[in-house]
């Protein structure tokens, strides 16, 4: 008969079998897009299985920035990404702080309708949005962009921060209350700090509901200069070929300010996700 040190030995065991497994089938494809991006020409298929191929070069890399406008494709990204970051955390951490902490005529009614809308798919949304932003003057530029994306993000951060306000202690406001502190204070002073965790998951969501969506731009878009980086790897995609290297480069390159983002803010994610979930 075992005993229980040599079945948790064996279940320790098991678990990272299981981890470096499914980590190894999530990370292959990633792989094979950065060895496409190394081959020269553009190569899609090759019998070679090495993750670094023969020949390797930089060149699609080099030309992904000498001869296309990669750059103006990531700053357009990334205006409009931090653009909707702050539209998304700001109305996320008001709206959530009302709908936890007072009682108004419609706020079950509002939080429902918000939840929702989370049940549609962005398609179904597409026209009466064109016609909106058309009506405001916002299709093809910026501002539509922005409009589109926070109006996508904001069912999920609100509900999200109105579920982080709940797990801290309302006796805290009462005690800064009798302090002499003011509803603004108490909401700046007191309960911002505590729900940071959340507020970085808002952000974060918010980010990346602008920073890879390709459909609502490819409607809202029309003009080369504003296209952003989804918008402008599609370009390399013609009716009769594909630029395989410089379409794989451009994924690596827009990888990467998203995982640097999520290892910044690793140490906040897993209470964001956990506390909010769940009234304490």
């Amino acid at each position: 008969m075992r005993k229980p040190r040599d079945l948790s030995l064996v279940g320790k065991i098991s678990a990272y079998v299981v981890l470096i497994f499914f980590t190894l089938f999530a990370l292959y494809p990633i792989l094979r897009v950065i060895a496409i991006s190394l081959r020269p020409g553009d190569r899609l298929l090759s019998k070679s299985l090495a993750l670094i191929p023969d020949n390797a070069t930089l060149n699609t890399y080099v030309k992904l920035f000498a001869e296309e406008p990669f750059l103006r494709w990531m700053g357009n990204s990334l205006m409009v990404s931090a653009c909707v970051t702050l539209v998304g955390v700001g109305l996320a951490a008001t709206a959530g702080y009302a709908f936890s902490r007072y009682k108004f005529a419609g706020r079950d009614a509002a939080m429902i309708g918000l939840i929702t809308t989370q049940m549609f798919p962005v398609t179904m949304l597409l026209l009466p949005l064109f016609i909106l932003l058309i009506a405001i003057k916002a299709y093809d530029n910026y501002l539509g962009l922005i409009i589109a994306y926070s109006a996508t993000a904001l069912p999920f951060t609100v509900w999200q921060m109105k579920g982080y306000y709940d797990t801290i202690p309302y006796s805290l406001e009462e005690a800064a209350r009798i302090d002499g502190c003011s509803e603004f204070g108490i909401f700046w002073r007191i309960v911002l700090p505590l729900a940071a965790p959340a507020l970085v998951i808002t952000a974060l969501f918010s980010f990346m509901t602008a920073w890879s969506e390709y459909l609502v731009a490819a409607v809202l878009i029309q003009d080369q200069s504003l296209f952003t980086l989804p918008l402008g790897l599609k370009t390399f995609q013609a009716n009769m070929e594909v630029s395989w290297g410089l379409y794989s480069a451009g994924a690596v390159l827009v990888s990467i300010p998203v995982v640097l983002l999520f290892l910044f803010l690793s140490r906040w994610l897993v209470s964001g996700l956990t506390l909010g979930s769940v009234k304490g």
